[in-house]
């Protein structure tokens, strides 16, 4: 049986925080997806692309959004070391396109209670999360008092071929 890719939505970091976030990684050894915030999780994303439309529209509906983005920290569930990010924006925007999408199930994770952030290293077999999150603060420790601001323009649509594939952006979307 042949596994289907799946789509998420996410906004990329500037491209000097986005190569620091690839170094920290190709110290570590790992591979992940292409460094994203992501504002709208796969639920409701189905392979056919039906949705694109309806979310295309509300994106280009949505003014840019301001990011802050912040030291290292670990999801309690040990899941994910990350980088946090502070973004009223972009939770607006992930409500707008739930609100515009209406997925028929969704994430727990999902809804006005999102965490955005921007995901360093997920938490699997082989890695030891307490160990990449010290590494990360250090890596990241400038951003604790100096976070880095920006305001993100385009909205990436994101694809990867399925499960163990890794995200990559496939089309931008511009905001308002």
């Amino acid at each position: 049986m042949a596994s289907s890719p799946s789509c998420l939505l996410g906004l990329l970091p500037p491209p000097d925080l986005a190569a620091r976030v690839e170094d920290f990684r190709a110290g570590l050894k790992v591979r992940e997806s292409t460094p994203h915030v992501t504002v709208k999780a796969r639920s409701g994303l189905s392979p056919d692309l039906a949705w694109v439309e309806a979310a295309r529209r509300a994106v280009a509906a949505h003014p840019p959004v301001t990011l802050s983005i912040g030291g290292a920290r670990a999801f309690r569930n040990g899941s994910a070391v990350y980088l946090q990010v502070h973004s009223p924006d972009a939770v607006a925007l992930h409500l707008r396109l739930l609100g515009v999408l209406r997925p028929a199930q969704r994430f727990g994770y999902e809804g006005p209670h999102m965490t955005p952030h921007l995901m360093l290293v997920l938490g699997r077999r082989g890695v030891d999360v307490s160990g990449v999150l010290k590494e990360a603060q250090a890596a990241f420790a400038d951003l604790e008092g100096t976070p880095i601001t920006f305001a993100a323009r385009k909205v990436w649509l994101m694809r990867k071929p399925g499960p163990g594939g890794l995200y990559v952006p496939v089309e931008a979307w511009p905001l308002a």
